[in-house]
């Protein structure tokens, strides 16, 4: 038996404990003492309802800082790496962003209720350690936030102010000398009405890939007001900034994926770049005002605002492309190398106000939310990209053929870019016995303008979903969501602007919490269709150059359970999904993997109480890559192994003092996340070690 089938049959089997318990923990009486497992959301989080996710006809996943300080994460991608149907670290180990898939579609990052991340290479990675959870709201989404994509969005909820939320220091160490200094302060400055709160990091950090430095510097101040119980406001802000260079070499397939000249492979920690040329620094600082009012019984106002400017240095060097199926080295292993400086910018200004209202109508139960949302995100870069001079993969010697920034102004171009638009939504959550309907509908129109020449669009979108909670716990649903996402440019055949992506789900899901218990289970079958994509291959006389379709079915499973034993308390937490994803020419999408699976456990022993211990292992399929070699038009397919990696926890609790160990990629598997048709390969995560140490007080 492999290890691949073992894990996934774990996952199965778990879905069938919470069944074994029932009978023992239904004794259980429903107080404190029963953990939620579960997770939580508030009405700023990912569905914009408090709403549990057993009464949520839609799949949603709640990782908990707990959980992901606990697995090691050290980024968002990787605190999504035991999620259902989210491929975390797609294209490996990165220091430019997070590049996670849900559902095997890119999903706009948003915080706090607001998007946080537009375009690319213009905006700063968020520090987990800022972050009180990160939440994945599955499927279309376009009803409570406009446009996107039909895999749904990930959002951070932010840590704010708060009484009674103590002091924390925190210091942490580990591999490629990563130095972290962490402050989390809280104060009551004035007795039951306003606190304040600082949360800080400091980061000094290189890594795996020779040169690449990671340094960061995070700085998140919040004030808290509650002038009386029917009012609350809060103001955050955020600075970020990151300094160093891109970990994504783009290295090439030879002496990767395949054997170089004379059958050598090249490190993953091999640098293709350019010392004293490369650098990848960013900087943003954002204002956010996070406010409700509860006006009556009834009706309770609540809006988000935030205003945001971005700015980076991106210039990189790599080994130019040659395009698919054409080698990037000559026999000798040399190859051109290509030489980019993009310094880019965004600045965003937006809001969702929103009125919720709580309400019976004879038997019914109500819970309505209106809002409307307004942004504009403006946009520029300046590119410039030349190809000269020569280097070695697999011995670099560096100096050879840099440009003066003379040669990069004179073939650089600049592009502006604004996109405005309004959004106006209501939303009804009907309760009736054990009986759960929701229905949502929501009108946008969009503006965006392109170096001077403008787009609008508009569109209205629906969703619509029933739950049946039945009294032992178990919960089916059914859903239907859609989506939208605007393209600019002119259909070449029409003459007309092009119509926005559009997708619909159905989902056909069941959830499971026995009463009192401390099990939960989550089954889901989705169906996404996502239209007006490019033509396929193939296709002559089109009407249209929006006539392609891509198709995506899924089965996602996860699971939470807390097994009591006569030496400690064992929680485990699993997950499995099968994707079968087509693009408009039959083609699986790139980079993604047909089948993943996790299984994370955690003890505690009984006479020891303040030890702990985390054991997790994480698989992914193989993925591929299709592409069309420029010269000869014959199609050029990559396929890049699955992986099954570790991963290690050991902490200690002390008086005031808590200590944690963990080690990622445990074994050190070397592997890559993803190699693409067009020519490169993208390393996985090493090992890294990481020790930290936290004071509380």
């Amino acid at each position: 038996m492999t290890l691949r089938t073992t894990l996934l049959g774990a996952c199965a089997c778990l879905a069938l404990t919470p069944a074994a318990l029932a009978q023992s923990d239904a004794a259980q009486p429903e107080t404190g003492d029963v953990i939620v497992v579960t997770g939580t959301l508030g009405t700023f989080g990912a569905t914009k309802s408090s709403a549990p996710i057993l009464e949520t006809a839609r799949s949603v996943s709640v990782v908990t800082a707990e959980d992901f300080l606990a697995r090691g994460a050290l980024t968002l991608d990787d605190s999504l790496n035991y999620t259902a149907g989210v491929v975390g670290d797609t294209f490996g180990f990165s220091t430019r962003g997070d590049f996670f898939q849900v559902r095997g579609l890119d999903v706009p990052e948003y915080r706090d209720n607001l998007q946080a991340l537009f375009g690319n290479y213009n905006n700063t990675r968020p520090h987990l350690y800022t972050v009180d959870q990160v939440e994945v709201l599955k499927g279309p989404a376009s009803v409570l936030y406009g446009q996107g994509s039909p895999g749904g969005i990930v959002n951070l909820a932010s840590k704010v102010a708060g009484p009674d939320l103590g002091q924390e220091v925190v210091l942490s160490y580990g591999t490629h000398d990563r130095l972290e200094i962490a402050g989390d302060f809280s104060a009551t400055l004035i007795a039951d009405t306003l606190h304040a709160r600082f949360v800080g990091v400091i980061r000094d950090a290189d890594t795996q890939v020779d040169f690449v430095t990671d340094d960061a510097v995070s700085l998140a101040p919040s004030l808290t007001w509650t002038p009386s119980e029917a009012t609350e406001i809060n103001l955050l802000v955020n600075y970020d900034e990151r300094d160093g260079d891109t970990a994504h070499q783009f290295l090439p397939l030879t002496g990767t994926l395949n054997p170089g000249p004379n059958g050598e492979r090249m490190s993953s920690s091999v640098y293709h770049g350019e010392p004293g040329f490369n650098r990848y620094d960013t900087e943003s600082t954002s204002v956010t005002v996070i406010a409700s009012h509860q006006l009556n019984e009834i009706f309770t106002l609540e809006g988000t605002a935030r205003w945001r400017d971005s700015s980076s240095e991106y210039s990189q060097s790599w080994l130019a492309f040659a395009g698919a199926g054409v080698p990037r080295l000559d026999a000798n292993g040399n190859g051109v190398r290509s030489w980019y400086d993009n310094p880019a910018s965004s600045e965003q200004l937006a809001f969702d106000t929103r009125v919720r209202a709580d309400f019976m109508t004879g038997e019914l139960e109500h819970e309505v939310l209106a809002g409307v949302n307004y942004q504009t995100v403006e946009l520029s870069s300046s590119r410039a990209f030349l190809r000269q001079g020569v280097l070695n993969a697999f011995n670099p010697v560096y100096g050879n053929g840099v440009p003066s920034m003379a040669d990069l102004d004179a073939v650089r171009g600049t592009t502006e870019s604004e996109s405005e638009y309004w959004g106006f939504y209501a939303h009804d959550q009907i309760s009736w016995n054990n009986w759960i309907a929701n229905f949502g509908v929501r009108v946008d129109d969009v503006s965006n303008t392109n170096n001077g020449v403008s787009q609008d669009d508009d569109a209205t979108t629906l969703a619509a979903g029933l739950l049946y909670a039945f009294d032992n716990g178990l919960s089916p649903y059914v859903s239907y969501a859609e989506s939208f996402n605007p393209q600019l440019g002119v259909d070449n055949v029409t003459g007309d602007a092009l119509k926005p992506e559009e997708g619909e789900q159905f989902e056909l899901g069941v959830k499971y919490q026995p009463t009192g218990s401390r099990s939960y289970v989550t089954l889901a079958y989705f169906d996404i269709t996502q239209s007006n994509l490019p033509n396929p291959q193939g296709l002559p006389n089109a009407p249209s150059q929006q006539e392609g379709e891509a198709s995506i079915t899924g089965f996602e499973i996860e699971g939470v359970t807390v097994v009591e034993l006569p030496v400690g308390d064992l929680k485990l937490n699993a997950s499995a999904s099968w994707l079968d994803a087509e693009d408009p020419n039959g083609l699986p999408f790139s980079s993604i993997p047909e089948e993943q699976a996790s299984l994370w456990g955690e003890f505690r022993p009984a006479r020891l109480q303040d030890l702990r211990m985390g054991l997790g292992v994480r698989y992914l399929s193989s993925n591929s890559s299709v592409g069309v070699n420029p010269f000869t038009g014959a199609p050029v397919e990559i396929d890049t192994d699955g992986y099954t990696v570790a991963d290690m926890m050991v902490g200690y609790d002390f008086a005031n003092w808590s200590a944690m160990l963990n080690v990622r990629n445990l074994f050190d598997e070397e592997y890559y996340a993803t190699c693409l048709a067009r020519g490169d390969c993208f390393p996985g995560e090493e090992r890294t070690v990481n020790l930290r140490v936290a004071r509380r007080f």
